[in-house]
């Protein structure tokens, strides 16, 4: 589903009122465990977590206008999706990440390159989240990209 919203609160009162604590509660575990450095906004019609053009004027390469994505999560019809580039561009994250999760979840981990479908909203790990917002800083997100741009 996509949402025509101007901010993240905008975003979160469109979607089914099923769904506003998840995503208020999402929100909540990404903004407490965020690294400095990153701008929160509405980035691709998702609630977004990016690299601003004050730190990275050279925005990102698709589109030098947008701010560097990095993370963002969306209301979608049959789930909750949590978008996390570093769990596509590191494989150390990545590894990291799929051995965790079973330590926190009963249900099979249901990810895509860079985005983890929650279809059972009870059930978001948010606690591995908090884990894994924390684990990647700016300045690495930066050179992590720039060398997978150069590699390309």
């Amino acid at each position: 589903m996509q949402y025509k919203a101007n901010s993240p609160e905008d975003y979160i009162s469109q979607v089914p009122e099923e769904r506003k604590e998840t995503l208020h509660r999402l929100r909540k575990t990404i903004k407490d465990n965020l690294p400095k450095g990153f701008e929160e906004g509405m980035q691709y019609s998702f609630i977004s977590y990016f690299v601003p053009h004050s730190v990275y004027p050279d925005g990102y390469h698709c589109n030098p206008k947008e701010p560097l994505p990095f993370m963002s999560f969306a209301s979608q019809k049959n789930s909750v999706n949590f978008y996390h580039s570093g769990i596509y561009a590191n494989k150390e994250i990545h590894d990291w990440f799929v051995a965790e999760y079973p330590k926190y979840c009963k249900r099979k981990l249901d990810m895509g390159k860079s985005c983890v479908r929650f279809k059972k909203l009870e059930e978001i790990p948010y606690e591995l989240i908090a884990e894994l917002v924390r684990k990647i800083s700016v300045d690495e997100w930066i050179s992590t990209y720039e060398s997978a741009i150069k590699n390309k």
